[in-house]
């Protein structure tokens, strides 16, 4: 079959790519610019707990160590610390990166990947669909057409792919703005993150607004002050005077040394493209949806997507197509997307405009600052990465379905379990593979070698019930899981997300809830059942 053809060689298609070669599909990444990054500290993402732990899967690379995982968050209100939180395994740290960085590690990993060709100065200018597939045309120096299964189009704000295929792009226009600056200088916190509203050198007019400081390797440091509704040029005297007046008020005297690095103003808006599917061809990241507004990374979104699209690509492209299954991706991603825009909508007017919350809620500042908090951190409804609970490849309700901490359709906790091979590793390990993910939670199990065990009790049976799945499947054993009782059997997506919890060794639950997985059937079935088309081999 042909290879799956990806346009944007940004973060989000270079993973895409990758986690596409991770399940043995050959794609073609069209990038326009001449295959290097330019180097811009002011430019950054960060990446929580799931998007870091992707891309250092999916790259080999310890990406915390390129960036920096922040010691803790800090909001302070004038003079006054708000909120402190300290990063530990139970809240764990965001990893802060300069997207070049990121990047390069993204193309250093697929420099050597068979199944990945990046064909640079190829920019898109005309696309064909025919029920087969897909014809790409580029420009470039030597005009090139490019045949494909699918299409994925991973091209930024002012995606081509979403021009040619007519799909509209509604949404708000510059939502925040802010003055950005990348500096070598030490401030009194450490490694800690800062989000300081209203600082007291800064006591009127409506720039007063708020600093955020965030720390990346090596001393250097990425502060963003908002800037007023409009359009207000930021000149570079302007620059430089909020940048020595906020590290003078930091350090309660004198401006502190400093180098400047890099400069900018980053411009927020607010799109949701109307279809993120048309036929064989795709839309993801900044191509299909535009967010960041109150500290939320867009590219998180775009990671998820990517990391969504990926398994269901790779099924569709090794057993054939799977029309419910390729919908899905639109129906579950857009879906998390849009609340995430509706939240950040609501709370934009509370937190931005006129007296804010203080107009509706006495004492409110910490209002303020919580939402702002959840929006930097990854929390709440405005920034918490969403669960798939309405997803159509989600089971109907099973005789055997019990509750765990994790409801259906979140991503699963990161715990450690025992592989087929007898090595303990960790649950995310195991993901990205196109398996599904069969989890057996018995207590006790660490203490004693595989082969004891996978011959009494219960093992036998569930051996025989994953075998029998209609899509390859991975039994793993763990000792716990948050809320689940001993003999738990958690099915788990390939991307991670929990599918359900059945109460001990239900063959016919099991094959049902896998069946519903791959877009086929959601009720019950016989368990013992021959494979589906959709299937590969058992494990």
């Amino acid at each position: 079959m042909d290879p799956v053809i990806i346009v944007g060689a940004g973060p989000v298609g270079l993973t895409l790519a990758l986690a596409l070669a991770r399940q043995e599909v050959p794609c073609v990444v069209l990038d326009e610019g001449p295959g290097k990054e330019e180097t811009r500290p002011a430019r950054t993402v960060v990446l929580r707990e799931d998007t870091a732990a992707l891309l250092e899967r999916l790259t080999g690379a310890p990406l915390a160590q390129a960036g920096t995982r922040w010691a803790g968050w800090r909001s302070m209100r004038r003079k006054q610390v708000i909120r402190e939180v300290v990063f530990d395994d139970a809240v764990p740290a965001p990893v802060h990166i300069a997207q070049h960085v990121l990047t390069h590690a993204l193309r250093a990993a697929l420099a050597g990947e068979r199944l990945v060709k990046i064909a640079v100065d190829s920019r898109l200018d005309s696309l064909e669909q025919e029920p087969s597939g897909v014809t790409a045309h580029t420009r470039g120096p030597e005009g090139t057409w490019w045949r494909g299964s699918y299409l994925v189009g991973c091209d930024g704000p002012r995606s081509t792919v979403r021009k040619l295929q007519d799909i509209r792009f509604p949404g708000r226009t510059a939502v925040e703005r802010h003055a950005v600056a990348a500096l070598r200088t030490e401030l009194p916190w450490g490694d800690e993150a800062l989000l300081h509203r209203t600082p007291p050198w800064r006591t009127s007019g409506p720039s007063a607004g708020e600093i955020t400081a965030r720390p990346l390797p090596d001393g250097v440091w990425r502060l963003d002050w908002l800037l007023p509704p409009g359009k207000e040029l930021v000149t570079p005297e302007m620059l430089l005077a909020r940048i020595r007046e906020t590290l003078a008020g930091w350090a309660d005297g004198p401006t502190p040394p400093y180098d400047l690095l890099d400069t900018g103003v980053h411009t927020v808006h607010h799109r949701l493209a109307r279809r993120w599917r048309a036929d064989r061809v795709f839309l993801a990241g900044d191509a299909a949806h535009l967010l960041g507004a109150l500290g939320t990374q867009g590219l998180d979104e775009g990671l998820r997507d990517a990391d969504n699209l990926a398994w269901k690509l790779a099924l569709a492209w090794h057993h054939g197509p799977h029309e419910a299954l390729l919908d899905s991706y639109q129906t579950e991603r857009r879906a998390v997307v849009a609340a995430r825009l509706r939240a950040a909508d609501q709370a934009l007017p509370l937190l931005r405009g006129g007296g804010g919350l203080r107009s509706y809620v006495p004492g409110s500042a910490r209002g303020h600052d919580a939402l702002l908090t959840d929006g930097h951190l990854g929390q709440g409804a405005v920034g918490s990465p969403g669960a798939y609970a309405d997803s159509p490849l989600t089971p109907e309700p099973l005789e055997g379905d019990v509750p765990v901490d994790t409801p259906r359709g979140a991503p699963v906790v990161d715990v450690r379990v025992t592989a087929e091979d007898g090595t303990f590793v960790r649950l995310r390990d195991r993901l990205g593979r196109g398996a599904l993910l069969v989890v057996l939670i018995a207590p006790g199990t660490g203490v004693w070698e595989r082969r004891h065990w996978m011959s009494a009790g219960i093992m036998p049976r569930l051996v025989a019930a994953v075998s029998a799945l209609p899509h390859q499947a991975e039994l793993l054993v763990a000792e716990s899981y948050p809320g689940a009782a001993a003999h738990t059997v958690l099915l788990v997506r390939p991307d991670g997300h929990l599918v359900t919890a059945l109460s001990g060794v239900r063959p016919a639950d099991l094959y049902a809830a896998a069946q519903a997985v791959v877009g086929g059937p959601a009720t019950a079935a016989n368990g013992t059942g021959a494979r589906a088309d959709a299937g590969a081999g058992s494990r």
